[in-house]
């Protein structure tokens, strides 16, 4: 401190400190005696500006430590990052929620499913289900994992083990919670138990009549008719109209549940509908000529694409043809139009002049083994699920089947792509 230095020191160190000041006073003095300048009075202001120099301190700033800033605890980093980079690589619908049911994350499944929904927005913008909306808020509320089953229609028929769970983060005092969605399909599952209890239902009631009368032929055979070679050729003749009626009932069943296992898959390979109604209605000819009736093309020039399996639509339009010549054979006449308007959909129309359905019976035409006459079916070798085949092909072509038939004037079966 200055006041520690002795009296000398301290005026030398301030002589050397002031140097520049007091050798401008100087030179200041000395300019003004050459100036003609009384020098008494350059004595004095000389005296006066080396006092002011050497003992007029400068304030002496006291700078007061600066109190150290209050730094609030740094936040640790969310962990959504880390969750929604682990949950995109799943191959299951997955959606991460909020502690209010907002969406903040859904992998690619989920947008494929479900389609795309706006993050920060409330999970009911997607799906409406009251079931999974409930199930959220249960366990959002009691922090506990929940599970329901959820039935989509549209754009086809889908089936789901909808979960919802919490996951935690704790980390320097701090907690962080999501809550994960998540969508096991078990559509196929659901689809092959229905299919076995449909198999053993509707086969069982189709199969009963035809193994009943097999049974009778062989008891007749081996009985009252074991010596008679013409009954036994012409029971033989029946056994085998009978075994083959089932042989086509088995299949058309077989082919009915292969197509409801994959009638959420669209196809998407391009089909010449021109070339493939000529093919169709020439397999159909022996038939037709069979029946005495035509079958007229009535088709544009060029190419006329859909979106389709070939060999699936080749069965569409066989069934319905095949329908209109057996069942519209008093017309004599089945016309095959193909229609492509403009910026309008594809049209095939399959039409007849037989005797038509009634009205009654038009919205039940694709059900399995429903069947207007049953008798008329089954003399013509009907299995009662040609148009429930129809209609499940139609679906899964994201097409639709329109029926218009009239009394006395015929039917039209139009397939809209």
């Amino acid at each position: 401190m200055p006041d520690e230095i002795p009296w000398r020191r301290s005026l030398l160190a301030r002589i050397r400190r002031e140097r520049p000041v007091l050798l401008a006073a100087i030179l200041s003095a000395l300019i003004a005696l050459a100036a003609g300048m009384n020098k008494w009075v350059v004595l004095v202001l000389l005296l006066v500006m080396s006092l002011t120099a050497l003992f007029n301190e400068a304030p002496v700033l006291k700078v007061e430590p600066a109190e150290p800033e209050e730094t609030e605890p740094e936040t640790p980093p969310s962990r959504l990052q880390d969750v929604s980079a682990t949950l995109a690589g799943l191959d299951i619908p997955v959606m991460v929620l909020s502690d209010d049911a907002s969406v903040l994350f859904q992998n690619r499944a989920a947008e494929k499913a479900f389609g795309e929904v706006a993050l920060g927005a409330h999970i009911s913008a997607r799906l409406r289900s009251p079931g999974v909306l409930d199930m959220v808020r249960e366990t959002i509320a009691t922090n506990a994992p929940n599970q329901i089953e959820h039935a989509e229609r549209l754009p086809s028929e889908r089936v789901y083990i909808v979960r919802s769970a919490p996951v935690e983060f704790k980390a320097d005092g701090q907690r962080e919670r999501f809550f994960i969605l998540s969508f096991r399909d078990i559509s196929e599952v659901r689809r092959i138990d229905r299919m076995r209890s449909d198999f053993v239902a509707n086969a069982s009631h189709e199969l009963r009549t035809p193994l009943a009368s097999l049974r009778g032929f062989i008891e007749t055979i081996q009985g009252p008719a074991k010596n008679d070679q013409k009954a036994q050729a012409q029971f033989l003749g029946i056994m085998l109209d009978q075994t083959t009626r089932m042989s086509r009932l088995v299949d058309d069943l077989l082919s009915l549940s292969r197509l409801e296992l994959k009638s959420h898959i669209a196809p998407d390979e391009k089909v010449d509908l021109v070339p493939l109604l000529g093919h169709v209605r020439d397999s159909l000819v022996p038939l037709a000529r069979d029946v005495g009736v035509d079958i007229n093309l009535h088709l544009p020039d060029g190419r006329v694409e859909v979106l389709g399996d070939r060999d699936e639509l080749v069965q569409v339009f066989e069934n319905l043809m095949e329908n209109a010549c057996k069942y519209g054979q008093e017309g004599k006449v089945v016309d095959v139009r193909l229609k492509n308007g403009a910026g309008g959909p594809v049209e095939v129309s399959i039409v007849d002049k037989g005797p038509g359905i009634p009205a009654e019976h038009v919205p039940r035409l694709t059900e399995r083994f429903y069947r207007v006459s049953i008798e008329d079916s089954r003399s013509k070798k009907g299995t009662g699920l040609g148009l429930a085949i129809v209609k499940h092909i139609l679906t899964r072509h994201r097409a639709r089947l329109i029926v218009r038939s009239e009394v006395g004037k015929g039917t039209d079966f139009t397939v809209r792509f």
